[in-house]
Parts: C-alpha cells; structure tokens; sequence
C-alpha cells in the first residue's frame, strides 16, 4: 500500500491551516507530549500517522494501533519498575522502534536520554554517567555488547532492553518487556493513567547532549513544554507542509539530534503520516515511499547534488547539466526579482524535461518541499533546489532552543538567510555580532551544569554563540561561529564558514577546512570526494589511482587552485586562502572528525593534521 496516503477507512479529512482553523493543540492544549498520540487515538483513530517498512513497500499504521503498542510498552516499563522521573537511555539508529519506545517512555512519565547508535564505549558510559539513567535500549546486539563494557561502572543503571532479536542471554529483548507489561496490564494501566495526569509542561521530557564539537557533550534539559510550544509553533506557521491530507515524510535524520527529535514529534501532532529510513538506505526507501517532503543536513543536499553532476558528466551529459544547474540558479533568483523572462522559462521548461525530473526522482518524485537545518546550506545550493522545483526552507536554531528559532517559509523566503523568528519567539543581535535567542523553547539548563547554563542564559535570552546580521526585515543571515573565528598575526579576523562552503561547491571537493589562527595567512585543509576524483581521471585519460597517491598531483593541485580563487572572489585579500593541503583521507564519523550530524569537530581535526598544517606553512603552495 501506499505510505503518503490514509487508509481507505479514514476519510482523507483536510488538516486545519494555521490561518482560518484550529489545530487540536489550540482548541485544547496537551499538558505533555504524553497526550499526543492519546489524543490521536481518541479524535482519528483510522488515521495512519505512522508506516512501517513491509517487504518491498510500506505498511501504514494508524493512530488506534500505535497507541495501543505505545500502552504495551509503557505497561513493560512500569512492570519493570521504571518511575516517573527516572532517565532512560536510547541507543539507535532511526527506526519505527524509536518513536515507538519515545512515546512509551512519556506515557510512562520517563525522561528519555538519546545516544547516537554509532557512539563509543566511553561516549555511551558518559552519557548514561552524567544522566543518571536507571535503564536503557539498545538496538542491536552488537550495541548490547558496548553497553555490557561500560555497566559496570553504571552503578545506577538496573535495566537494560534490546530492541533487535538475537541477543538472548545477552539482554532481554523488547518482545519481553512487552509481555511482562501484558501480564500486568490492567493494575498498569490505572498506573498510567496517574502518571500521565500527573505530568506538566514544566517537566523534563528528555535530555539531549550537544554533539562535543569543542569540548565534552553538555546534556541539555528540554522539557514538554519546550517541545509543545516549538513543534506546535512550526506547523503553525508551515501550514503547506502538514495540512494537506496527502502529506507525509520519511524522516532519515538521526532522531538523537534535535532537529529530527522535533520533526518526529512536530509530525505526530500534526498527524501526517511519518516513515523511518537512515543514511544507508535513503535511496532505496525514498522512491517507494515518495514522500512530500523531506529533512536533511546541508551535507545530504550537496551530496545529491554532485552525485547528479557526476552521473551527468559520467553519462556525456556533464556540459547539460552545468547549464541545467545555472538555469535553475537564474529562475530562482529571478522569482525574488519580479519572475523569469520569456526565454529563461523556455529554457527552465526544456532542462525540467531533461534533468530536474531525475533529480526530483531522487527524492521520490512527489517531494515539493524540504527543510534544511544543523549548518548553514548557502544561496548556490538554496537557489538550484529551488530552481529544480524543491524550494528548500532553510531555518536555524541549537540544541538549546528545541531546534528551530528562525525559518523560511514558503511565502516569506528569502535563500541565503535562515529565516525570521518564529512567532512568539525573539531574535537579536549583540553589539559583538553574537545571536541572541529568546522564548519558550529555550532549554531550561546544562544538567548538573549551572556554570555553564550561566554562561549562555541572561535573563532569557540565550546566547548561541553563533555570529549573525539581521536585515531590515527581520531575515538572520548566519556569519560563522565566535569559536571557530581565525585571527592571523596581522590581526585579520576571518570567518571559516563562507569560505569552506564555497570551496566545497567544487565537485571533487568533499570537506574544506579553513586555518590559519596566528598565522601571516589563511590556508585550507581540503579532503577528495573518492567517487568524483576517479570520474575526473577517467575524463582526464588517466588510471584510477588511490586518492592517497594523489595529495601532490600537480594537475589535482591546480583543478583545487582554481576552487579557491573562486571562493576567494567572496572575501577580502587579507581574507582569502593563500595556502592549501590535500589530505590522503577524508573525514569521517567514525574516525571521530564528524559529528553524526556531519559538522566538522575542528579542533579534533586541528590536533590530528597538526604535521600537515605545520608543512603546508613550510611549503611554498
């Protein structure tokens, strides 16, 4: 069956929009995210709000069901002697099992404590250390073997679950607490009930812990409340994107990151129907979920992008697609300019029959939408998705601020900022250039943190240190982080940001890192997309050769030349990147360079290439 569409036995009822309607929050606010899928159950019972992966297609899941496997789990929870209060752990990937025990765990009056599923032994004892969880899930065997390594320095850690089979005498599985819960069931749901009566938008619903770009990961407490206001203000104010009847995502993004934390709850309130996927199998699950918009980090959308100019170019059609891609680029910015000329919509007619039907493709084919957040996506890659007919609203926040502060809308855009405040919320800008974040999405603070909370909260406002400017209309444009700021010995001060997104459009290009703190000159880091250089030897009539061989190649070395002349064009002369260094390796999450949401950790990236850096100064490139 279909994952976009409801069941033939619910009537595909019109969501209410932000304007002209009521959403069910408005008419009756929820005192916690614990009477989010109750209510569903009790107003659309028949609404599939969720699909699960079944054989070849998907197998949608509605509101009346879910709730019930959300009881059964919480009932286990309660049987086995988790209390109100008490933190659990959840180790996974992106999954239906996560939004599940997320549920579960709330109906239970739990705080739920996210782990990345890729995490290290000492990432996954700190985090349940500092939290004090009592319990945790894990998905997989393997993972209950990391777990297993670190229990024992966990003294207050009495339970532990496996999400997946095969881990028999390892730890129970899920199935098992499901059915102790089963025989419990009706003093447990009495039990239920109180807890969930009992809850408030004051208390904490889960704490999430910063990713440790610069420093060990901080837990941010964010409570239902956070949430309420946030997901209920975002469909709020993006009523194209939950309102039709039809509308539905295939969220991919890790759900220990807020921002895919937010989507998923933002999507159960608004009972559009939600599928999981993940990064290693996007690809696959998109064209038969097709859903109607999507969520992604910057990194996704670039990746699509270059696949498709490789894929091009590999096919001879490489000359097509550059010229697809400007023409994209020129009708975008021509919507914000009084709308395209005659013969640019011919052309942008022609190439949608040629190529932006591909890459709409890409995306599953029905996809009109997307949101990008977690870094700063740029105009060239805002304008061609736009231009292709996947307007991409661009929007900002943290942790701290239960994801989104600011967005573009599909009525209020304006590509290359993030956005304005949501309503309720406020944004401004301090005298030294940092953004400043007020409302009720504010965390509350850094758990067993308070100088650390002081440092970030002044009466309200947070403060992001992030470095931002706020045009007459209220639109942020995001300017580089205080932290990452360079300041060569002439005293320069250089903003890593612009320059790396501009040196990473080039296709052989997979991350750029800028550097040159107390240096006479800016250099850049630059590590090989593997795929693209062995397309562009190929073109060059040359043997594949491994990327690691390649980081002296005069004719690399002079195609990377060029990339940074060109994102020079953008910065000053005391700004611009004098210097340069191949890497023989890519940066990656696993090796612990990368954030799971695809950030560069730079300082860890700093202390790892200190020799090469060193070189590189010594050089005359």
């Amino acid at each position: 069956m279909s994952a976009a569409r409801p069941s033939s036995s619910s009537p595909a009822a019109p969501r209410p929009a932000a304007t002209g309607g009521t959403w069910w929050w408005q008419a009756d606010p929820p005192a916690s995210l614990a009477e989010v899928v109750a209510r569903a159950a009790e107003q659309e019972p028949d609404r599939e709000v969720l699909a699960r992966r079944s054989g070849g297609g998907w197998q949608g899941v509605d509101a009346r069901r879910f709730a019930q496997e959300v009881e059964e789990v919480a009932l286990g929870l309660v049987a086995s002697g988790v209390a109100p209060g008490d933190r659990v752990g959840l180790m996974s990937r992106t999954r239906y099992e996560w939004t599940l025990l997320d549920a579960a765990l709330w109906a239970a009056g739990a705080v739920v404590v996210p782990v990345y599923e890729t995490s290290a032994p000492d990432q996954l004892r700190w985090i349940l250390e500092d939290s004090g969880a009592v319990a945790c899930f894990v998905e997989t065997p393997s993972h209950a073997k990391t777990l297993a390594q670190v229990s024992g320095d966990l003294p207050a850690l009495r339970s532990s679950w496996v999400v997946d089979g095969g881990a028999t005498g390892v730890l129970p599985t899920l199935g098992d607490l499901v059915a102790s819960g089963r025989a419990a069931a009706d003093d447990g749901r009495a039990e239920l009930a109180r807890r969930r009566a009992a809850l408030t938008r004051d208390d904490v619903a889960t704490i999430i812990y910063t990713s440790g770009t610069t420093g060990r990961p901080k837990g941010c407490v964010l409570t239902h409340g956070n949430f309420l206001v946030e997901c209920g203000t975002a469909v709020e104010l993006l009523p194209e994107l939950f309102t039709d009847p039809r509308s539905s995502t295939l969220l991919f993004l890790p759900l220990a990151h807020v921002f895919g934390r937010m989507i998923e709850i933002a999507v159960l309130m608004a009972r559009v129907q939600m599928g999981h996927s993940d990064v290693a199998r996007i690809t696959r699950d998109l064209p038969t979920f097709r859903p109607t918009f999507v969520l992604a980090v910057p990194r996704v959308f670039e990746r699509v992008y270059e696949t498709a100019r490789r894929r091009a170019t590999t096919e001879g059609r490489g000359a097509v697609f550059e010229r697809a891609s400007d023409v994209a680029t020129a009708w975008s910015r021509a919507q914000d300019t009084g709308g395209p000329g005659l013969l640019l919509r011919a052309q942008h007619a022609l190439f949608d029959r040629l190529v932006y039907t591909r890459l709409r493709a890409a995306l599953g084919g029905r996809a009109e939408w997307a949101v990008s957040g977690g870094a700063p996506l740029g105009e060239r890659l805002g304008h061609f998705f736009r231009g292709v007919g996947v307007t991409i609203l661009e929007g900002y926040g943290l942790t701290e601020t239960t994801a989104a502060a600011t967005v573009n809308t599909p009525r209020d855009q304006r590509v290359g900022t993030v956005g304005r405040a949501l309503p309720g919320f406020d944004v401004r800008v301090s005298g030294s250039g940092e953004v400043l974040l007020r409302g009720g999405h504010v965390f509350r603070e850094y758990l067993g943190n308070p100088d650390a909370t002081a440092a970030v909260l002044d009466d309200g406002w947070f403060a992001t240190g992030d470095l931002g400017e706020l045009d007459a209309d209220g639109y942020l444009r995001i300017t580089g982080r205080s932290k990452d700021i360079l300041v060569t010995s002439s005293g320069k001060n250089v903003s890593p940001g612009p320059l790396e997104d501009a040196v990473r459009a080039h296709p052989l290009v997979s991350q750029a890192v800028i550097v040159g703190d107390g240096r006479s000159s800016v250099g850049a880091l630059i590590t090989l997309d593997e795929e693209a250089v062995h397309a562009w030897l190929a073109q060059q009539g040359r043997p594949a050769t491994p990327v690691a061989e390649l980081v002296d190649d005069p004719e690399l070395l002079a195609e990377l030349r060029g990339a940074v002349d060109r994102a020079n064009e953008g910065v000053s002369s005391a700004e611009g990147v004098k210097r340069l260094r191949v890497l023989p390796v890519d940066l990656t999450e696993e090796a612990g360079q990368l954030t799971p949401s695809m950030k560069v950790k730079r300082r860890v990236v700093l202390e790892e290439f200190a020799g090469e850096i060193e070189e590189m100064y010594r050089s005359r490139r």
